[in-house]
């Protein structure tokens, strides 16, 4: 693993193939039931061909249970189990995540069917840019980075529309491995979307994701994408991989006040996501409230700086 040099408008993490399992580290499946996974993965696909065309004309309600529907049989069809842990507020919010792997995008639409910030690139892809174009996603040209408020306005907009967005702030995927401090992307969280929150009075919700084997009850890093990998290769390991599991845990939302610092409201967000405690230590522990300019607000996250000045 090395350190990867800061770009502030192309950010890259510090993995490399040291970064992903070994032979023989995540069992793998019979080569027939591979092959099963991959055609029923290619058939949920071809399904999302109709979903792009029917998701515009929807009402919203149905709208997300059909995107969230699609979401979840195409996780299982490449032979992965989503837990949710947490629940998402009923309102609209700005939701927050690490990055991993291409499945960050399938478990996020599975547990909340909301409009997504992606890069450009996406567009491109097979039946998947599709269908992210019709649910409405923010696409993000990173090579132009004077667009970057007019994407925060767009964000704004759907969130004024009481439109839930989804966003991954680190801007690139990363193993997110215990200890691999050196492969963490450069800056962190970047804040320029949070100032949409901010502007229009929306609780940031922030989502961890973390990716395990079931059969091992470890921690893998087999549905990472990173480095000079392929998305070949990324999904012939997803496939290969007995019982590997996404686990989306909801964090309590922070409600910015209306002068809080995009900065600081970043860092709050990154540190909910990276340092969030164990199911087990949720359960044990008491809820501390934190002290803002207006009253205390219990919240379920680990440190929030004081000049960020959340209000209920």
């Amino acid at each position: 693993m090395t350190a990867a040099p800061r770009d502030l408008w192309r950010p890259a993490s510090g993995c490399d193939d040291q970064c992903l399992p070994t032979a023989g580290e995540v069992p793998r499946v019979p080569a027939a039931r591979r092959v099963l996974r991959l055609v029923a993965a290619l058939g949920m696909l071809l399904a999302g061909i109709p979903v792009a065309l029917l998701v515009p004309v929807l009402p919203t309600r149905e709208r997300q249970a059909l995107l969230s529907g699609w979401a979840r049989a195409t996780l299982r069809a490449f032979g992965v189990r989503l837990v949710v842990r947490g629940r998402l507020p009923r309102r609209r919010a700005l939701l927050v995540a690490n990055h991993v792997s291409w499945l960050d995008i399938l478990a996020v639409l599975a547990v909340a069917p909301t409009r997504m910030v992606a890069k450009r690139e996406v567009r491109s892809w097979p039946v998947v840019g599709l269908l992210a174009a019709a649910a409405g996603t923010v696409f993000v040209d990173r090579s132009r980075p004077l667009a970057l408020p007019i994407t925060v306005g767009r964000v704004a907009e759907a969130l004024r529309a009481g439109q839930s967005v989804a966003v991954f702030p680190e801007g690139t995927t990363w193993c997110a491995g215990n200890g691999a401090t050196d492969c963490r992307p450069g800056g962190g969280f970047r804040p320029a979307t949070f100032q949409a929150a901010i502007d229009t009075g929306s609780p940031v919700v922030p989502l961890r994701l973390t990716y395990r084997c079931a059969a091992t009850g470890s921690a893998t890093t087999a549905a990472a994408f990173l480095g000079a990998d392929t998305l070949l290769r990324s999904v012939a390991r997803v496939v290969s991989a007995r019982e590997l599991v996404v686990s989306v845990t909801i964090a309590g939302a922070l409600h910015p006040a209306r002068d809080a610092d995009r900065r600081l409201l970043a860092r709050a967000a990154e540190s909910a996501v990276h340092l969030l405690p164990t199911a087990k230590a949720v359960a044990r522990a008491r809820l501390r409230p934190v002290r803002s300019a207006t009253r205390a607000v219990p919240v379920s996250t680990p440190v929030v700086d004081r000049k960020l000045d959340l209000a209920a």
